[in-house]
Formats: structure tokens, sequence, C-alpha cells
């Protein structure tokens, strides 16, 4: 049984490894891996193949980057020429990127069954595209697999079948457990000069903060601040970088002594960034759930989550892009008042598994 595995995207590397190499358990099941090009850069894709030991992609479609619609339409496109020969008997998505509904999308015209790994997850605001695409993406699913019960209860709140629905946990907590060990051999900190709890870790990349000026300045103000406190380090993101030229930030943010930024990192030397974190701010999705397992205080740049359970559970907490409110959240991590919390049983480590042995007993020919 042919199984087309997609890519495209940085989120989407960490959550196809540890399915992949569960797909390898069963002689019967044959992994196709496609890789859209929707992220192209190296240290946006490749090294996650190589850090993972991910196989070379069997198709690379190298749409590269564009409008919404532009980079969705260029990637059914280059898809379907890639199924039609090939004719998969399934095509499993992972996350809420473009290339997710996409290729789902295609899949679904052709009759072909839909897996989505990373179902229900909703941050009940459709002003995010990813929203719209995890929304689509599992009205057109075949098999749906929850990440929480929280997301099984979206799930079924919009009328998706309970037949259709397998609650298994979060496969990017599969990749965190199993690489934890690696993240401690990793020399980033030396290299960046800086000891654990010394500093904070920063992603910012979300449209809706780095491309308006004014929500992207008070953000810029809260992080000025708080780095007169503590060092921050940014790995900063391409859309991110481009913003602060555009807008002409870029003195403001070099004057910031105790901002450290450097390029996008691989998986390994980000995640030992992590763990060495006092706290972390991020408008993530992923990070509020990796931040939880590792008990780790986070802050996110957002007024919503796609991730409840690390509020009412966890260790996350929204700020969105008050200045007063980052800067206050920061300086009680600080003193010593930052939040703990737990995490479903769920989160195990064996989420691919679950997911394969459903794909292999569902999928698999009936004998007579």
């Amino acid at each position: 049984m042919k199984i087309a595995c997609i890519a495209g995207a940085r989120p989407n590397f960490m959550k196809i490894a540890p399915i992949f190499e569960a797909i390898g358990k069963y002689p019967n099941l044959k992994p196709i891996l496609v890789h859209t090009g929707q992220h192209y850069d190296y240290e946006m894709s490749q090294i996650f193949f190589d850090e993972f030991g991910i196989p070379k992609p069997d198709f690379h479609l190298g749409v590269g980057s564009g409008s919404h619609a532009v980079q969705t339409a260029k990637i059914m496109m280059a898809f379907e020429e890639t199924v039609i020969p090939h004719k998969p008997d399934l095509i499993l998505v992972v996350g809420d990127v473009n290339s997710t509904l996409a290729c789902a999308l295609v899949g679904a015209k052709l009759c072909i069954p839909i897996a989505h790994v990373e179902a229900g997850v909703r941050s009940h605001d459709k002003t995010m595209p990813e929203e719209i695409n995890r929304i689509l993406t599992d009205a057109i699913s075949d098999y749906l697999f929850a990440t929480s019960e929280n997301a099984k209860l979206n799930l079924q709140t919009e009328g998706i079948p309970n037949d259709r629905i397998y609650l298994v946990g979060d496969v990017m907590i599969d990749t965190l457990l199993k690489n934890k060990e690696k993240f401690s051999s990793t020399n980033i900190l030396d290299h960046l000069g800086l000891e654990k709890s010394s500093y904070a870790l920063m992603t910012l990349h979300r449209a809706s903060n780095v491309d308006i000026m004014s929500n992207l300045t008070r953000i810029l103000d809260a992080i000025d601040t708080i780095q007169q406190r503590i060092k921050i380090v940014l790995p900063l993101h391409p859309r991110t970088r481009s913003r602060i030229k555009e807008f002409g930030l870029e003195d403001k943010v070099r004057n910031m002594e105790d901002m450290i930024i450097t390029e996008p990192l691989g998986y390994i030397e980000f995640m030992g960034l992590m763990i060495g974190a006092k706290f972390v701010l991020t408008d993530s999705g992923s990070m509020q759930i990796e931040t939880t397992v590792l008990n780790i205080p986070c802050l996110t740049l957002r007024e919503n989550t796609e991730r409840p359970e690390t509020i009412i559970e966890g260790t996350n907490e929204l700020v969105g892009i008050d200045t007063e409110l980052i800067v206050e959240k920061s300086m009680d991590i600080l003193d010593g008042k930052g939040k703990s919390g737990t995490y479903s049983k769920l989160l195990d480590g064996h989420a691919s598994e679950r997911i394969v042995s459903v794909i292999n007993e569902k999928m698999r020919p009936k004998s007579n």
C-alpha cells in the first residue's frame, strides 16, 4: 500500500519524521515522500532531513514562495501531476500549512483517501490562514488523527463522524522525546556565549505580528525593555527580517545591546536553546506545546491559541501584543513567578505508532 507523505514547510518535517519511521516497521506499507518546496532555504527544510535521517524525497515539487492563493494553486497543479501516474492508496498530510490543504484537495478530487495528522486543532480565529487550512482539510479527510481531547471535541462539534476520528496525541512530541538527549549535546550555548537560564528565547514570524508596523513596533518596544534585564535570543525568520528593514526598524533592533539575533537554526540547535532558556516568547503554535512538555514558561504573543490545553494545564500564557503585559509577565518570570504545569498522558512519544497502526488496520485488504 503506497502512502504519499506530504512535507512542505518547516513545522512539517519534525512531524513527518516519526511517522516515516513508524511506517518502516510495516513491510506492506510503502511511503512516498513528497516535498512541496513551500520552504526552500536549507535552514528551513533540508537541514531537517539531515538531522532526522529522513531519506531524500521521492518528489520535490519546488513551488517556492507566493501569495496564499498562488502558492496553494502551484502546489495543487504540481502535486496532481505527481499523483495521477503514481496512484497512491492514501495521502497523509500534517499540520496546517498551504501544502496541507493543497494536497488534501487534490486527493479528495481524485477520490484518494486522506489522513490528516494534527486534526481538530482550532484557534477559532478565521483571520488566520492556518485556521482556514485546518477546517477545510478536516472536512475532506477520511482519517482524522486528533492531538487532544479538545481537538476531538472540536471535530465532533463540526459534525465529523466519530468513526473517522482517532485520538492519538502529538507527533511533534514523539520527535521531541526521541531527540531530547541531543539537545544538551549541542554547543549552541557556548557558540553564543550563554549559560543555562541566562537568556530568554524568542520567535516571531506570524503575519499579524510582523506585517503590520504598529504591531511589530509594540512587540519590539516590550523586547527593548525586557532585554535590559535578561538577554534575548531571536533566530530571525526571513519574513520578520524583511519587515524590520521595510519599516525602518533596523536601528531600533541594532540598539538593543542584549538582543542576540541569529539566522534560522536547525531543530537540534534550536531545541538546545529552548531547554536552556529561562522562558520563551513566541507566536508559534508548536512551541506552546513543546514548552509545556518541557515545563518552561511560555508567553504567547497572540490573542488566541489553537493549543488551549497549554494554558488550562500547561505553562503557557497569552499576552497578545500588549507592550505592558508582555513586560509585566516577563518580569514575573524573572522574579520567580513563572508558570508551571502538567500535560496529557497522550504526549508520551508514541503518537506516530498509533497513527500508522490505525492506517495499517483500516486500509489493509480484507480477506474473504
